[in-house]
């Protein structure tokens, strides 16, 4: 079961570099993402998702990541687990329409919490990813 939740780990990352850049690059041109973009933020949900399920399924099983360092593996839980948070705020921020609970008061358009999210989970997960390898 390790080696699929390896296999997802790289799936998740790969998706969101794909949103992220996706989402920058509908700024840069200053026009929406497109509707396939809704499609993306559904597939990068659900990986999100069944990866947190293969993990939490391992850690019942005993598997435990061990790393070197004061905090050992716990890092691996809370990057793996905190994209699970901040897609969960994108959508706040994007059914509000507004940006307030971040300090920005103007409206946003609906797809850019969720290209933003997915610039900062990307780096979570690729970290995720290299302490469960045992990379750094």
């Amino acid at each position: 079961m390790s080696e699929i939740h390896e296999v997802v780990g790289f799936v998740v990352v790969s998706l969101l570099a794909l949103g992220w850049l996706w989402g920058l690059g509908a700024w840069v041109t200053r026009r929406g993402p497109g509707e396939h973009y809704w499609t993306w933020l559904t597939a990068v949900q659900v990986a999100i998702g069944v990866q947190a399920i293969f993990g939490i399924t391992l850690y019942l099983m005993g598997r435990r990541v061990v790393t070197a360092g004061a905090l050992g593996g716990v890092l691996h839980y809370v990057y793996g687990l905190l994209p699970i948070l901040l897609f969960a705020f994108a959508h706040v921020v994007a059914r509000e329409g507004n940006a307030r609970l971040i300090g920005i008061d103007r409206p946003v358009r609906a797809w850019v919490p969720f290209a933003w999210a997915a610039f900062i989970c990307f780096g979570l997960t690729a970290r995720a990813l290299m302490t469960g390898l045992g990379i750094g």
